[in-house]
C-alpha cells in the first residue's frame, strides 16, 4: 500500500519493447541519464525509507555541489525532455528589457554621484584635519608664547610714532588670561568625556572595574596630566615657538617602549621592527639630551629636568594602546590585563578619573604660575579685568641701543619715552574658541575619516603633516614680524605675537641649536604611529574600536590623534586557515558550511572559522500577489543570487575573499497556495498564485541576466503542511516556495513567520550536531531578511544592513528606507506620508532612541535576538482574548519588534538602503490597510508605555527622554482627531466669515453622520461614505488655504500661527533638499495638505469603529466552493426569493412551519389562521432521501474498516484518488480504497451504475498536486523521516488550523465588540473634552488670554484738542491650551528636525564607508596587477559570468543617422535560430571564460569594463592569467594526491595548455558550435575527462578539474 503513489508515476513499457525516453528531432539522448526502471527504482526505495536515494538527503544541502562542473543542459533545463527545434518560421523574438524597476533605474547615476562626492569628501576632510591640526596647534603656542617672563615685543610705530622705535612688555594681568584660556582648552574635551560616561553609565550597562585597576589607570592619567601641566606652564614658555612645535613631536617615549616590549614572536619580521623600535626610541630620547644643554647655557637651568620629565610624563597618557596581554614581560602583561577589561569598565573610569583630571591640571596650573608670577593670587581677583580692557605700557627705545642689550632687566633703562594703549580684551577669549573649536573639528572629522574607511589620506596624512605645515607658517610668519613690526596689525593686537627666535635662521638657529635633530623626532613619531596608516577596523565602526579613550587631548592633538588611534581595530573574529573543508561534513552543517579557502578544519577547536561567515535567509511571504508585484520581488532574489555567485567565484578560483562575502538562500512561505480540484472535491491542487509564480521565475531570470533563459524545473517535496518546490537560481543558491495548505497548517502572516524562524533556527540551526559555541557564533551571524512578496531592492540595500549588524552587536534587527511604487493620487498621497514618515520620524527614533517597527516588507533581524527569551516562543502565542487580536495579529511586525525592544535589542534604520513596494492604489484598500494599522500601532506603543519601566531598565537605547516623546506622540495621536476639527472650526470662522458656534454646527453635523454610518453599515457603505466626505473635505479644504492665508496676513508675521506653519514649510523642504534622490516627494506635500480631514479624522474614526473587524481587508479573492456549498447557497437564493421584503418577510420567517391544519385561512400570505393543528407529514421523497443518505454514509464506514485489511499494488484505469487529512498526525498510514455511489443531481433516484473504487491519497507520498503540467516536469523528492516529525511535532503545537467552534468565534466577536465600544467611548471622551475646553476658552479670549508678544500692534491716536498722541499696543491673544498645544508640536517639530539633521550625517557616512574608490591615494602606476586583481576581483568576476553576450545588443544602441539601415535583422534571426539554449549557471559562464582567457585576449572591454586606461587592462589580464595558472597547478597537485603518482590514470595523455589561443570572441564562450558524430562520440567517450562542457576543443581548451 504505501507503494502505490510512487509506482504508477513508474513510465511503463508499450507493446512490443522496453519504455525509451523521448528525444525530438536532431537531438540526442544523456548517455549517462539513469533509465526509467532504474529511476524508479530510486523513487520506490525513496518512498520506503522516507528519503530519496541514498538515505541521509537533507533538502538544506546544496543541491549540485557535488556537481558544480556541470551546466545546465538543454535536457537539464526541461527536465529530461528535450525543446523542439526552433522552427524557421517562429525565430521572432522579445528581448528581456534593461533592468529598469524602481530600485534599478538610478542606481548607476547614484553610483557615479555617490563616488563624485566621496572623492570632494576625501578632499574636504583632509583640509580640515589638516587645517584644524594646525590652528590648534599654532593657538595653543600662541597661548604658552605670552606666558613668558618678562616677555618683550616690538611695537609697530605706525600710530605713536613712525620716527621712533617702541617696545612693549605684557603685565601680569594680561597673562592671567592666557593662562585661564589653556586651561578652559584642557577641560573641554574632559568636560565632554564625563558628560559621554555619564550618559552611558545612565543609559546602559556598564560595569564597575577592580579598585586596583582603577587605581593603575588613575595613576597613570594623573602622570599624564602633571606632564602635561609642566609642559604648557613652564616649558614652552621658555621656549621660542618654533622649538615648542619641534618638542611637541616628541612626547612618544612611553609608547614606544612598551610598544617595543609587547611585540610576540609570533609577528612577522619581529627582529627588523624591533631594530626600528630601538631607533624611534633613541630618536626621541634625544630630546632628553640636545635641547637640555642647548638651554642650560643659555641660563635657562630648570629645562634640565623641565624638558626630560614634561615630555617623559605627557608620553605616559598613551600607554593602553601600546601594551599587549601576549607579550612576556609580566608588567606589560598586566597592563593588557587592564586594557581588556577597560573595555566594558571605561565609562565607570573615567566618570571620575575625568573629574580627577581637572582639578589636578588646576593645582599644578596654580603652582607653576606661582613660580611664574609675582602674585599668584592674580589668577583669581585679576580673572575678570584680564578679560577686560586694561592699560598696557609701550616704551620707547633706540634700535643701535636695543640690539647691544642682552639682558633683559636692562630694558626699563633704554627708554626714553612711554606711551599708554589699552588692551583688547575680547582677544584671549576669541583665540581660546578658536583653539577649542579646531581641536573639536579635527577630532570630529578625523574620526570621520576612518568611519568611511579613508583614513589613509584623509587621517592619517594630514595627521603627520601637521607639524611640518605649522613649522612652516611660524617659519615664515616670524620672519616676516622680524622685518615688519606692523605685520598682521589689523587682525592680531600689536602688543601680542608668537615668540619667535632670535638671529639668523640658517646658522644661528639651524645649525647653531641643533634644530636639525628635529627630524629625528617626527620619523620616530611617524614610526610609533604607523598603525594610522593601516586601519582593520569595519565600516562604521564605533568610537570604542576607533580610539583607546573616548575624547582627546586639544593642546596636542596631532598626537592625541596618532598615539590615541587603535592598534587592535581588528573586528573580534577567529583567524583562519588555507585549508578547505570537507564536503562531506560529518555533522550535517553543509547549509553553515561554505566553499571557503578561509577554513579552519580542525577537530579539536569549539568553534571554527566558517562560524564567522554571514548568512542571509531570505524569508518571502506571499498571498495572493499579482504578476507585477511577483517578478519585482524575484528579480530582487536573482539579483542577490547573482551577487553572492560572483563573491563565491572570486574567492574559490581568484582567492580573493570580499569582505561583505554572504551566504544566501531564499524561503517563500506562500499562504492559502492550494484550492479544491475541479476533478474532485476531495483533492487539492495549487492555486493560480503559485502556478503565476513557476511562470513568472524564468522571466524575472530572463530580466535580470537580459537573456531568454529557463531554470530547471522545481524538486517537488511533499510535505506535512502541503508542499515545496525548490529551484535552482544561477548562481546556485536556492529558492524554496513553501506552499501552506490551510486545511493543514495555520495561515496568515504571523503563522508563516512563526513557521521559518522555528524551521530555520530551530530545526536546521539548534538541531545540528555541534557544540554550543559554534551555535552560538552561527546565530549571531545568520540573518533573516523578511521581504514581502511584492518588494523590489538592490544587493547593496541588504549590504548596508549587515553593515549595520556587524557595527552593533546589540542590534536586533535592521530597517531601510521603504518607497511606495503604484500610480494615483492615493499614491502621491503615499510618496509624500512615507517620505515625512522616514526623513523626520524614524529618523528621530532611530538617534534618540531606536526604531519601534521594522516593516516585514524589507528587514533584517538577527537570528540570535529572535531565539532570544520571550521573543520567537511569545510570538506563536494564539490569540484568545480581544486586545491579543488587534496587537498579535493585526500589526505582527511591530509586535514583534517590541519583543525584541523588550529584551534589550535595539532596533535601527538605514536611510540608505531602499527598497519599494507596492502601495494601495485605491481609496477603499488603503482605507482597511489603514484599519489594520492604526489600532496595532496604538495597542504596541502601549504596551511599551505602559511597561516603560522594565523596557527602560533592561533596553540601553530606551531612557526616560525618549518614552516622554513616545508619550507626546502618542497623546498627539489620540488627540489628533479633535485638533483637526477645531482648525477647521477656526479655518471656516476665517474664510466665510461666519461665528463660531455656526462653524462648531457645520463641522460637527458630518462627524456624527459618518460616525452613525460606521456604527451601523456594512464596510463598504462607510468606505462609500468616507470617500464623499474627503472628495468634500478636500473642496473645503481649499477655501480653507486661502481664508487661513487671509488671517495670516492680518496677523501678521509673527503670530504664532504664521511662526509655526513657516517652521513647518521650511523643515519639510530643507528635510527634501537633504534627500536630494527623493526630493520629487516633497511635490504631492499639496495633495497631503487636502487630505489631512480625510486621513486625521476619518480615518482614525473608521479605523476605531471597525476594531473589531480583524479581517485583512486587502488582496483578498473569492474561494473555490464545493458542490455542497454551492447547492446550499442555490437553496438559500431560492428561499429567499419566495420570502417578502421588509416587514412582510420577518413575519414570513417566523411563521411555524412544523405544523399543518385541518382549516386554514389566509389573506395574501398577509396572516394565516390554522384550525385542528397537527404535526406536519414529511414527504415521501424526502424520507427517502435522508435513508439514502444515511445508508450511504454507513456504506462509507464499513469500507473505510474493510479497507483497512487489503493492500492494493496496482491502479486501474480511471481511477480517482482522494484526499486523506489522518496522515498529519499519525505518519506514514496505507491509502484505503473507497466505493462511492453517485446520486443524481436532483436526488431523486439512486444511480444503478457506480464508479470504480478510488485510492485514497498520502499528502506526503502522492499527492494529486505534484503531478500538475503547469508545475513542471521536475522530480520528486520526500522529506527526511527526521524532518517529517519535525513538522509534525510543529504544527500539532503551535501551527494546527484553528479550530471553526462556533461558540468561540461567538465569544470572540462579542469580546471584540466590547472593545470597540470601550476604545471609541474612551477616545471619544478625551477628544471631547479637549474640543470642549479649547472650544470655550476661545469664546471667552477676552477674559482668559495670554498675551502673544511678537506681531504687536500699534494704535496711534492723536487727540487734536490737547495735542496729545495716544499710542495703544494690541496683542495677539491665545488661549492657554492652544498655546501650550502649540510649544508642544514646535517642540516636536524642532526635536524631529535636529535628528534629522544628525541622522542624514549618519546615512552620508554610511554610504560614504560602502563606495570603494579604484584609485584614491596611490597612483595608478604604483598599484601592482595583484592590487588591482583584488580590489576589482568581484567587479571582474561579474563581467565574466554574465549570461548575455554583449554583442547581442550592441546594434540596439548604435548612434548615427543609418542606424536603423545598417541593423541586419534577418542575418540576426538567423544566428538566434541556430544557437544552442546558452548555459544557465554563472559559474560554469565564468569558467569558460576564466580557462580560455589569456593575455592575448583582445576583447577585454566587457571583462575588465571598469578599468579605463589599456595599460590597466592588460595589466589585469596579465594577472588573471597568472592566477588562473596558479589555480590550475593547484588543482593539479589535488588530483594527483588524490589519485597517486602511479595511477592508471596519470598515465594516459593530457590536453595540451595553449595560452595563446585566447578567445576572439566572449560569444565564443557560450554559443557551441555544432559538431561532426565523431566529434560527438569523441566528447562522450569515457576516457576524456571534458566536465560537463560540451565541444570543448581538445587542442585549444584549458579544461579545469572539478573539486
Amino acid at each position: 500500500m504505501v507503494l502505490l503513489g510512487v509506482a504508477d508515476k513508474c513510465p511503463r513499457p508499450a507493446s512490443g519493447g522496453p519504455a525509451r525516453p523521448a528525444t525530438a528531432a536532431g537531438s540526442r539522448a544523456d548517455p549517462a541519464a539513469p533509465s526509467p526502471a532504474l529511476r524508479c527504482r530510486s523513487s520506490l526505495d525513496a518512498a520506503m525509507t522516507g528519503a530519496v536515494p541514498g538515505g541521509n538527503y537533507r533538502l538544506d544541502d546544496d543541491y549540485h555541489d557535488a556537481d558544480e562542473s556541470t551546466p545546465l543542459h538543454q535536457e537539464d533545463l526541461y527536465g529530461g525532455s528535450v525543446i523542439p527545434e526552433m522552427k524557421k518560421w517562429d525565430v521572432f523574438r522579445v528581448i528581456p528589457p534593461d533592468n529598469d524597476s524602481g530600485s534599478a533605474a538610478n542606481q548607476r547615476c547614484l553610483d557615479i554621484t555617490i563616488k563624485i562626492v566621496k572623492v570632494i569628501v576625501y578632499i574636504i576632510t583632509f583640509s580640515i584635519v589638516l587645517a584644524s591640526g594646525v590652528i590648534a596647534k599654532g593657538t595653543t603656542l600662541f597661548m604658552t608664547s605670552q606666558l613668558k617672563q618678562h616677555k618683550t615685543l616690538e611695537y609697530c610705530n605706525k600710530r605713536i610714532g613712525l620716527d621712533k622705535t617702541w617696545r612693549v612688555e605684557l603685565p601680569d594681568v594680561e597673562k592671567v588670561a592666557w593662562v585661564w584660556c589653556l586651561f578652559f582648552c584642557f577641560i573641554t574635551p574632559e568636560a565632554g568625556t564625563w558628560f559621554r560616561s555619564a550618559r552611558m553609565c545612565v543609559f546602559k550597562s556598564i560595569r564597575r572595574p577592580e579598585f586596583g585597576h582603577f587605581l593603575v589607570v588613575a595613576l597613570f592619567e594623573t602622570l599624564h596630566t602633571a606632564g602635561l601641566a609642566l609642559l604648557v606652564f613652564f616649558v614652552l614658555p621658555d621656549l621660542d615657538a618654533v622649538k615648542g612645535v619641534m618638542l611637541t613631536n616628541c612626547v612618544c617615549i612611553v609608547p614606544g617602549v612598551l610598544g617595543m616590549l609587547s611585540r610576540t614572536s609570533r609577528e612577522s619580521r619581529r627582529f627588523l621592527k624591533t631594530v626600528c623600535d630601538i631607533a624611534a626610541i633613541l630618536g626621541q630620547a634625544t630630546g632628553f639630551i640636545v635641547w637640555p644643554i642647548i638651554e642650560y647655557q643659555k641660563g635657562n637651568a630648570a629645562a634640565c629636568w623641565a624638558i626630560p620629565l614634561a615630555v617623559v610624563l605627557t608620553s605616559v597618557g598613551w600607554w593602553e594602546n601600546y601594551v599587549d596581554r601576549k607579550s612576556k614581560i609580566g608588567i606589560v602583561q598586566y597592563l593588557g590585563l587592564i586594557k581588556e577589561k577597560m573595555k566594558k569598565t571605561r565609562y565607570w573610569v573615567y566618570l571620575f578619573v575625568s573629574i580627577w583630571k581637572i582639578l589636578f591640571f588646576f593645582t599644578c596650573m596654580v603652582f607653576f604660575m606661582f613660580l611664574r608670577l609675582d602674585n599668584v593670587g592674580d589668577l583669581f581677583t585679576k580673572f575678570t579685568d584680564s578679560f577686560n580692557q586694561h592699560k598696557i605700557f609701550v616704551n620707547e627705545t633706540s634700535r643701535a641701543q636695543l640690539v647691544s642689550v642682552t639682558d633683559s632687566a636692562d630694558f626699563n633703562q633704554l627708554f626714553t619715552d612711554t606711551k599708554t594703549i589699552f588692551s583688547s580684551g575680547n582677544t584671549p577669549f576669541y583665540v581660546c574658541q578658536i583653539q577649542i573649536a579646531a581641536a573639536y573639528f579635527a577630532y570630529i572629522f578625523g574620526k570621520f575619516a576612518c568611519k568611511i574607511c579613508i583614513q589613509g589620506f584623509s587621517f592619517a596624512f594630514p595627521v603627520n603633516l601637521t607639524i611640518p605645515v605649522t613649522l612652516s607658517l611660524l617659519l615664515m610668519s616670524c620672519g616676516l614680524r622680524s622685518g615688519d613690526a606692523c605685520f598682521m596689525q589689523d587682525t592680531i593686537p600689536g602688543y601680542l605675537f608668537f615668540e619667535c627666535p632670535r638671529g639668523d635662521y640658517i646658522t644661528d638657529f639651524i645649525a647653531g641649536e641643533h634644530v636639525w635633530i628635529w627630524v629625528l623626532w617626527l620619523f620616530s613619531q611617524t614610526w610609533i604611529t604607523l598603525h594610522i596608516w593601516t586601519p582593520h577596523c569595519e565600516r562604521l565602526a564605533t568610537t570604542e574600536k576607533l580610539f583607546v579613550t573616548p575624547m582627546y587631548n586639544a593642546l596636542l592633538i596631532d598626537q592625541s590623534l596618532g598615539l590615541n588611534r587603535r592598534q587592535d581595530d581588528a573586528p573580534e573574529r577567529l583567524e583562519s586557515d588555507t585549508r578547505a573543508p570537507d564536503t562531506d561534513d560529518p555533522d550535517g552543517t553543509q547549509h553553515y558550511e561554505t566553499i571557503s579557502i578561509h577554513t579552519d578544519s580542525s577537530n579539536t577547536a569549539n568553534v571554527r572559522a566558517t562560524d564567522h561567515i554571514t548568512r542571509i535567509i531570505a524569508c518571502a511571504t506571499m498571498w495572493h500577489e499579482t504578476r507585477d508585484e511577483m517578478m519585482d520581488m524575484l528579480k530582487s532574489v536573482l539579483r542577490m543570487d547573482e551577487d553572492q555567485s560572483a563573491m563565491k567565484v572570486a574567492q574559490e578560483y581568484l582567492k580573493v575573499r570580499d569582505k561583505d562575502y554572504y551566504e544566501f538562500e531564499t524561503h517563500i512561505f506562500f499562504d492559502d497556495a492550494f484550492e479544491m480540484s475541479d476533478e474532485d472535491e476531495d483533492e487539492q491542487v495549487s492555486n493560480r498564485f503559485v502556478k503565476l509564480l513557476v511562470e513568472c521565475i524564468d522571466e524575472a531570470a530572463s530580466h535580470v541576466h537580459q537573456i531568454p533563459i529557463r531554470l530547471r524545473p522545481p524538486i517537488k517535496t511533499p510535505t506535512p503542511y502541503g508542499g515545496r518546490l525548490t529551484w535552482i537560481l544561477p548562481g546556485k543558491t536556492k529558492l524554496i516556495a513553501h506552499l501552506k495548505n490551510k486545511m493543514l497548517i495555520r495561515h496568515r502572516k504571523r503563522w508563516s513567520q512563526v513557521m521559518y524562524m522555528y524551521y530555520l533556527l530551530g530545526y536546521r540551526l539548534m538541531e545540528l550536531d555541534i557544540s554550543v559555541e559554534r551555535k552560538e557564533i552561527m546565530a549571531d551571524n545568520t540573518y533573516l531578511l523578511t521581504l514581502d512578496g511584492d518588494i523590489d531592492f538592490q544587493p547593496s540595500a541588504v549590504k548596508l544592513l549587515v553593515d549595520l549588524m556587524k557595527k552593533n552587536r546589540n542590534l536586533g534587527a535592521a530597517c531601510g528606507r521603504i518607497h511606495p511604487v503604484g500610480s494615483g493620487p492615493m499614491v502621491w498621497y503615499q510618496l509624500f506620508e512615507y517620505a515625512i514618515g522616514h526623513w523626520l520620524q524614524k529618523a528621530t527614533e532611530h538617534m534618540i532612541g531606536c526604531v519601534l517597527c521594522s516593516p516585514g516588507c524589507f528587514s533584517l533581524f538577527r537570528a540570535k535576538g529572535l531565539m532570544d527569551d520571550n521573543v520567537m516562543k511569545r510570538y506563536t502565542l494564539t490569540s484568545h482574548q480581544a486586545r491579543h487580536y488587534v496587537q498579535y495579529d493585526q500589526g505582527e511586525d511591530r509586535w514583534l519588534c517590541t519583543l525584541l525592544l523588550q529584551r534589550g535589542y535595539r532596533v535601527d534604520y538605514s536611510a540608505a538602503s531602499d527598497a519599494y513596494t507596492h502601495c494601495p492604489e485605491g481609496f477603499n484598500e488603503f482605507y482597511n490597510q489603514r484599519r489594520r494599522w492604526v489600532p496595532s500601532t496604538i495597542a504596541n506603543i502601549m504596551d511599551l508605555l505602559m511597561d516603560y519601566k522594565n523596557t527602560i531598565k533592561i533596553n540601553d537605547n530606551i531612557s526616560m527622554p525618549y518614552i516622554m516623546y513616545q508619550t507626546f506622540l502618542m497623546a498627539g495621536t489620540i488627540l489628533g482627531p479633535g485638533t483637526i476639527f477645531l482648525m477647521l472650526v477656526g479655518a471656516f470662522v476665517a474664510a466665510f466669515r461666519i461665528d463660531n458656534w455656526t462653524s462648531f454646527q457645520y463641522n460637527i453635523y458630518p462627524i456624527v453622520i459618518f460616525m452613525i454610518v460606521c456604527f451601523t453599515m456594512k464596510s463598504n457603505i462607510q468606505l462609500l461614505v468616507a470617500q464623499i466626505l474627503s472628495a468634500a473635505y478636500a473642496l473645503i479644504m481649499m477655501a480653507v488655504i486661502v481664508g487661513t492665508t487671509l488671517q495670516l496676513y492680518e496677523d501678521g508675521p509673527g503670530s504664532p500661527s504664521f511662526i509655526f506653519l513657516i517652521a513647518t514649510i521650511l523643515s519639510m523642504v530643507i528635510a527634501a533638499v537633504l534627500h536630494p534622490q527623493e526630493f520629487k516627494c516633497i511635490f504631492p506635500g499639496f495633495i497631503y495638505l487636502l487630505s489631512i480631514p480625510s486621513m486625521y479624522l476619518l480615518l482614525i474614526l473608521y479605523s476605531l469603529t471597525n476594531l473589531n473587524n480583524v479581517t485583512w481587508g486587502t488582496r483578498e479573492v473569492l474561494a473555490k466552493k464545493t458542490k455542497k456549498e454551492l447547492e446550499e447557497e442555490r437553496k438559500a437564493v431560492e428561499e429567499a426569493k419566495k420570502r417578502p421584503d421588509g416587514l412582510l418577510g420577518y413575519l414570513y420567517n417566523s411563521r411555524p412551519q412544523e405544523q399543518d391544519g385541518s382549516i386554514e385561512f389566509n389573506f395574501a400570505n398577509l396572516f394565516r389562521v390554522m384550525c385542528c393543528t397537527y404535526p406536519k407529514q414529511i414527504d415521501e421523497r424526502e424520507q427517502l432521501k435522508r435513508i439514502a443518505d444515511s445508508l450511504d454514509a454507513l456504506n462509507r464506514r464499513m469500507d473505510l474498516v474493510e479497507g483497512g485489511h487489503h493492500h492494493h499494488h496496482h491502479h486501474q484505469p480511471g481511477r480517482r484518488s482522494s484526499f486523506s487529512r489522518n496522515s498529519v498526525h499519525g505518519g506514514l498510514i496505507s491509502p484505503v480504497k473507497e466505493d462511492r455511489s453517485t446520486c443524481s443531481e436532483n436526488n431523486d433516484t439512486s444511480s444503478d451504475t457506480s464508479v470504480e473504487p478510488k485510492e485514497r491519497r498520502d499528502h506526503l507520498k502522492n499527492p494529486l498536486w505534484i503531478e500538475d503540467k503547469s508545475l513542471r516536469k521536475g522530480k520528486v523528492e520526500y522529506l527526511p523521516p527526521n524532518e517529517i516529525q519535525f513538522w509534525k511535532d510543529l504544527i500539532g503545537q503551535y501551527l494546527w488550523p484553528l479550530d471553526e467552534d462556533k461558540e468561540e468565534k461567538k465569544r470572540i466577536a462579542e469580546d471584540l465588540a466590547e472593545l470597540r465600544n470601550q476604545s471609541v467611548f474612551i477616545f471619544l471622551m478625551c477628544n471631547a473634552l479637549f474640543i470642549l475646553i479649547v472650544f470655550l476658552l476661545q469664546l471667552n479670549k477676552d477674559n482668559i488670554h495670554v498675551d502673544w508678544p511678537l506681531g504687536v500692534k500699534y494704535n496711534i491716536t492723536l487727540i487734536e484738542e490737547t495735542g496729545q498722541v495716544l499710542i495703544n499696543k494690541e496683542y495677539l491673544q491665545m488661549e492657554p491650551i492652544g498655546l501650550v498645544f502649540v510649544f508642544f508640536f514646535a517642540l516636536i517639530l524642532l526635536i524631529q528636525f535636529i535628528a534629522m539633521l544628525f541622522h542624514r550625517f549618519v546615512t552620508l557616512s554610511h554610504i560614504l564607508s560602502s563606495c570603494e574608490l579604484t584609485s584614491c591615494c596611490n597612483t595608478e602606476s604604483k598599484e601592482t596587477p595583484e592590487e588591482m586583481l583584488r580590489k576589482n576581483a568581484v567587479e571582474i568576476v561579474k563581467n565574466m559570468q554574465r549570461l548575455r553576450d554583449d554583442r547581442d545588443r550592441a546594434e540596439a544602441y548604435e548612434e548615427g543617422e543609418n542606424r536603423l539601415a545598417r541593423r541586419k535583422t534577418i542575418q540576426n534571426l538567423v544566428n538566434q535560430q541556430q544557437k544552442r539554449q546558452p548555459i544557465g549557471t554563472l559559474d560554469v559562464a565564468f569558467r569558460k571564460r576564466f580557462q580560455q582567457l589569456s593575455s592575448q585576449t583582445t576583447e577585454a572591454t566587457p571583462i575588465l569594463g571598469n578599468m579605463r586606461k589599456i595599460s590597466m587592462r592588460a595589466d589585469a589580464l596579465r594577472a588573471l592569467e597568472q592566477r588562473k595558472n596558479s589555480v590550475m597547478q593547484e588543482r593539479r597537485r589535488k588530483r594527483m594526491e588524490t589519485l597517486g603518482a602511479n595511477n592508471e590514470f596519470s598515465k594516459k595523455p593530457r590536453h595540451r595548455i595553449s595560452n595563446a589561443s585566447g578567445v576572439s570572441s566572449l560569444q565564443g564562450a557560450f554559443i557551441q558550435h555544432r559538431s561532426s558524430p565523431t566529434h560527438t562520440q569523441q566528447s562522450q567517450s569515457p576516457s576524456r575527462h571534458n566536465d560537463g562542457y560540451e565541444n570543448s576543443s581538445e587542442d585549444e581548451t584549458l579544461v579545469l578539474p572539478a573539486v
